[in-house]
């Protein structure tokens, strides 16, 4: 069933806002893209940063910077918080991706505790710091929503997947409106742990390029609203699929990928040749973007489509990124650049997922 998605907004390192965000996109050009230092013992980082003020989140329990992310959405966008008004709190739900939420706020209050002595934890340290439904939770109040409200969290694939959950709660006539999307902030033990696996590249990454050596991380938010009807551009179609090749690495064959991408494309009731942009995952390693390339070729064989990683613009977004890539489809969809973008999600285990949207 197709769905509107009637109204978005996102903030990444391509820019705050979704004007911002395109104008930066056509001068490819990313002002929170940076070098830093000091979160990777002996090395630095190119890391993709939200660079506004973002609003401040005063209660303990939701103080985290996933949350203020949010927080930015809400006040820059509010057709969210007119779904309730429009359908009842009961007939409006949450579901995002995710997969860091807190855990950096309370590495904080963690590492403090265990330097000071102190017989417990910092007052402001709280455990739903390192609960993944913390997100979708703080969303769901701050939106005065009553209907289900949950979080996906399947590393990279997260938020793309938020957007086939969503649509079934609609479909199932669960809700009448649905806000998802994803959300991910900064998070240092997301950046050692990529290190750890010598994932992150040495300066700024290149998606396909013959010369690419690795990821850059960012953070970043999108949200939707998803309705039945209204304006705004339509979710087609979603593709999921698990190979379970490996625990980090992907299929160097891409069955997985290509599983995906023909299901969304399937599922919109499309011939791939109707496909006229599509958004990569492509991380910029040697062997995602390898085995992407080849699983692109076998869904479109020789009428590609335009193609491309926005990930050298946004670094990667991890449990956000499927949302913030859609959002950059929408985007392109809204300025007339496009038709119908697919855009691809693929991650750890092999949990893959693609997102057909279109005018």
């Amino acid at each position: 069933m197709t769905m509107r998605l009637t109204s978005f907004f996102t903030a990444s390192a391509l820019g705050v806002g979704n004007g911002e965000s395109l104008s930066n996109y056509l001068r490819v050009s990313a002002p929170g893209m940076a070098e830093m230092s000091g979160d990777i013992p002996g090395r630095s980082i190119w890391f993709g940063s939200v660079k506004c003020d973002l609003p401040s989140v005063p209660e303990r329990h939701w103080n985290m910077r996933s949350n203020r992310l949010l927080q930015l959405a809400l006040e820059s966008e509010p057709s969210f918080g007119a779904l309730v008004r429009r359908y009842g709190a009961d007939r409006v739900g949450v579901v995002l991706g995710a997969s860091n939420t807190g855990v950096d706020e309370a590495q904080g209050c963690i590492d403090e505790w265990l330097s000071s002595g102190a017989a417990e934890p910092p007052d402001r340290f709280d455990f739903s710091m390192l609960e993944l439904g913390t997100p979708s939770l703080f969303l769901k109040e701050r939106l005065g929503a009553k209907g289900p409200a949950y979080t996906i969290s399947t590393a990279c694939s997260s938020a793309a997947k938020a957007f086939g959950s969503a649509r079934r709660l609609i479909e199932r006539c669960v809700c009448d409106a649905v806000v998802t999307g994803g959300v991910d902030g900064r998070c240092r033990f997301a950046m050692n742990g990529f290190h750890a696996l010598g994932a992150l590249s040495e300066g700024r990454c290149r998606p396909l390029a013959e010369d690419r050596d690795g990821i850059n991380l960012g953070e970043g938010v999108a949200l939707f609203a998803m309705e039945r009807e209204g304006g705004g551009v339509a979710l087609r179609g979603v593709g999921e699929s698990s190979d379970a090749y490996h625990a980090t690495a992907p299929d160097p064959e891409g069955r997985g990928a290509e599983s995906s991408m023909r299901a969304a494309i399937s599922d919109a009731g499309l011939e791939p040749d109707a496909i006229d942009y599509v958004n990569l995952h492509g991380t910029g390693t040697l062997a995602n973007d390898a085995m992407e390339l080849k699983a692109l070729g076998r869904v479109f064989g020789d009428r590609l489509p335009r193609y491309e990683s926005t990930k050298g613009l946004t670094g990667h977004c991890l449990g956000a990124a499927g949302a913030v890539e859609a959002a950059i489809c929408a985007l392109l969809l809204e300025s007339g650049r496009a038709t119908a973008a697919l855009s691809n999600s693929f991650a750890f285990g092999g949990s893959n997922a693609s997102v057909v949207i279109s005018r």
